[in-house]
């Protein structure tokens, strides 16, 4: 299974909290910088990973379940639980996303 994704998204993640709390505000013209990424493709990305890990992860159960030999049980149920837990981890990247843009609009200006 491949957590290579994961992994990269993980540590996107961290280095944007990194960021975030080193105080210094950036002007919404330099929202890309040289050595860095577009937010939106970035997230987009990482919805694709999950998708495709819940794709294989649901490839391995069916041939595991149609009687297929290359599969093991140990391997598919590695398999569904990294496609959940993945899963999870966007449902709380979504919810945290959520509440900072409810944030942003409750201030005053």
């Amino acid at each position: 299974m491949d957590t290579q994704g994961i992994e990269q998204m993980l540590s996107l993640l961290r280095s944007t909290a990194a960021q975030a709390s080193g105080g210094a505000a950036k002007p919404a013209e330099n929202a890309t910088t040289a050595g860095g990424a577009d937010f939106a493709q970035v997230l987009k990305n990482s919805i694709d990973q999950v998708n495709s890990t819940q794709k294989q992860a649901t490839q391995m159960a069916e041939n595991l379940a149609a009687g297929n030999s290359d599969q093991n049980l140990h391997e598919v149920m590695v398999a569904l639980q990294t496609a959940s837990i993945s899963f999870q981890e966007m449902v709380q990247v979504r919810n945290r996303l959520a509440t900072a843009y409810q944030e942003v609009m409750n201030m005053q200006v």
